[in-house]
């Protein structure tokens, strides 16, 4: 069965993005294997803690923070992993040199869809930030900046967390319930926003040939919600990110490629109309010729970029957003894209 492909994104002194075309071989929240992680001086971490106590194996965060307590409470990043919503891992986290620029950082785990579908995910998602704000005193976390970012499946989670944050949107679960899960900013990396329009976009996108079939075994997207697309409305509403689209919704910064073969670049342009349309502040980022991946994800205009939207936000920094260049970031598309 084909999977979609894991993304692993840094920000580090520069970025990287990359997509892995081999399947996953993890199986469903099997827990990944203790390898020996190599952290940044200063940084130590809180591994495998429990969001939802003696819950599913899945249900786990890692944290990572300075070795020496802060003078005063830490912005909080929340990474959440891709990998088609049945693969993937929290861990090595990706995020680690962001505690050196004053951040506390977190990995979530969330349960796959082939041991539990839709909203399994989401409140997943929701009951880790519950859980970190409840503890935010303990670990010493500003309750009040709290980030979300991902990629491909992760990106769709962290949307959907940042634009059906504090709208009780989906039944709550794992306690906590009086603690708030919205989240002050959003960095979307090529996550789907429309689980309604994606099979047309993906038809009338003449840059790439999709990788699987929709409504067949292997597609991520019905596997899901655990239906065709499209045959209940209500499932694929939502779903969608879109489809909590307010005037309250988080700050949003989007990145994709045009030429991605796994979420058609038009979910991102549908996503920022969307936002748009209510206010929000929104940037997307378009990389010409990448796919759902790749080298010009790493380039340096690009890790500044999410870097001062972060500090923007949830430091308080009084930096402008500006995107970079189009010219700056283009690249070849993959060969076989367009085939």
């Amino acid at each position: 069965m084909r999977l979609v492909s894991v993304v692993c994104l840094v920000i580090v002194g520069v970025a990287s993005v990359r997509a892995e075309d081999e399947p996953v071989k993890k199986q469903a929240n099997s827990k990944p294997a203790a390898a020996a992680v190599s952290l940044p001086a200063g940084v130590r971490m809180e591994r495998d803690l429990a969001y939802i106590p003696d819950e599913d194996e899945a249900q786990r965060l890692d944290l990572y923070l300075p070795m020496t307590a802060p003078a005063r409470p830490l912005p909080l990043i929340v990474h959440i992993h891709g990998g088609g919503w049945i693969g993937g891992s929290k861990y090595p986290c990706p995020l680690l040199n962001m505690v050196g620029r004053g951040y506390a950082v977190a990995s979530i785990e969330y349960r796959f869809s082939q041991k539990a579908v839709f909203p399994a995910q989401i409140q997943d998602c929701q009951a880790a930030l519950r859980w970190l704000r409840a503890h935010s005193a303990e670990y010493h976390l500003d309750p009040e900046k709290v980030g979300v970012i991902g990629g491909s499946a992760g990106g769709h989670l962290s949307a959907l967390v940042g634009m059906a944050g504090g709208k009780n949107a989906f039944p709550k679960i794992g306690g906590h319930d009086d603690v708030s899960d919205r989240v002050n900013c959003v960095c979307n990396i090529y996550g789907p926003a429309n689980f309604a329009t994606v099979m047309k976009q993906a038809e009338d996108d003449a840059n790439v040939r999709n990788v699987f079939k929709f409504n067949m075994p292997g597609d991520p997207y019905s596997a899901l919600i655990g239906v065709s697309l499209n045959s209940d409305p209500e499932k694929t509403n939502a779903v969608s990110p879109v489809h909590y689209a307010s005037k309250e919704n988080p700050p949003m910064l989007i990145l994709h490629g045009t030429h991605d073969t796994l979420v058609p670049y038009a979910q991102s342009v549908e996503l920022e109309g969307v936002l748009k349309a209510h206010g929000v502040e929104v940037w997307l980022q378009t990389l010409p010729g990448s796919g759902h991946g790749g080298g010009a994800f790493g380039k340096p205009g690009i890790t500044k970029l999410m870097q001062n939207f972060f500090d923007r936000h949830l430091q308080g920094t009084a930096v402008e957003i500006s995107l970079v260049p189009e010219s700056d970031v283009a690249v070849t598309p993959p060969a076989d894209s367009n085939k």
